[in-house]
């Protein structure tokens, strides 16, 4: 199994100190969601930790070694990143993109070996894009790319995926296609992936552990039962909320009402006189 902590982590833009003192792990074959609002850090996290920023104090450590200390190509076998957005140049297909994800295995300029074109192959089969593999990557759904890109992840072998917000201009029928593969890859080869989820539903219903951040520190980390609370809600958005639990699920589900100390407004206020008289009505007939 792949280990990853921070270990008294700061993380700055130039003198702008974003991150102070982050001590958080990972676990081992779970789904983590980092949440949080806008600026609150949990991005420039996520880079950090996945080699792409460097941190101005303390350290990232994979398998209990400094990740900044380690090469390249050496982390890019144990963790692979999919960034927001990311684009690809016109006329690239869906297989040489995924081809992107060997070239950690790849010596000098060296052609793909089999082993290289049997991983591809299975990486594009896994995530459901094998009818596209030929086609550009320009002419693809916005659930497709997200998957293609996903597929160039896989074929780096790690057992760590970074993604960050990768759902983000996605419609809802998108958003639960790229969730659920990512579901299904967790459950079935046991990957460990971290992820920046701006819905805290989706967090909630797709992760086993939760950590929310706020003006980058970890406010709250542990199951969703644990993080989504009205306490840790309005902490760290500001926000009132009610939590219910999901019929389904059986995961916590978040209802928003408003931002902490402002009055509830007119809908509101409407809907509260109209439950109110119901609930008394159905507490008579029990």
């Amino acid at each position: 199994m792949v280990s990853l902590q921070t270990a008294h982590l700061d993380i700055a833009y130039e003198e702008r100190l974003i991150v102070e003192d982050l001590n958080i792990k990972i676990p081992d074959g779970k789904i983590t969601a980092l949440v949080g609002a806008n600026g609150s850090g949990k991005s420039t996290i996520l880079k950090t930790m996945a080699r792409i920023h460097g941190p101005k104090n303390g350290s990232v450590l994979l398998n209990g070694k400094s990740i900044h200390k380690q090469s390249t190509r050496e982390v890019a076998k144990q963790l692979a990143i999919l960034p927001q957005n990311p684009t690809a140049p016109d006329g690239l297909t869906v297989y040489e993109l995924v081809s992107y994800g060997r070239f950690p295995y790849q010596k000098g300029f060296g052609s793909m070996s089999a082993q290289d074109r049997q991983v591809i192959e299975w990486a594009i089969e896994v995530t459901g894009m094998s009818a596209f593999a030929e086609r550009p990557i320009e002419q693809l759904s916005g659930g497709q790319r997200q998957r293609a890109w996903i597929a160039m992840a896989l074929a780096q072998e790690t057992g760590i995926l970074f993604l960050d917000e990768p759902t983000t201009f996605l419609d809802m029928a998108h958003q639960l296609e790229v969730l659920e593969l990512l579901e299904e890859l967790n459950a079935e080869q046991n990957r460990t992936i971290v992820m920046v989820v701006h819905d805290l539903n989706h967090a909630s219903r797709y992760a086993q552990h939760m950590i929310a951040i706020k003006s980058g520190k970890a406010v709250a980390e542990g199951a969703p039962t644990e993080v989504m609370t009205p306490e840790v809600l309005q902490e760290v958005f500001g926000i009132e909320a009610d939590i219910i639990i999901d019929p389904r699920s059986g995961v916590p589900l978040c209802l928003p009402y408003g931002l902490c100390g402002r009055k509830a407004s007119a809908r509101v206020k409407a809907a509260e006189k109209e439950v109110a008289p119901a609930a008394q009505m159905a507490a008579a007939f029990r």
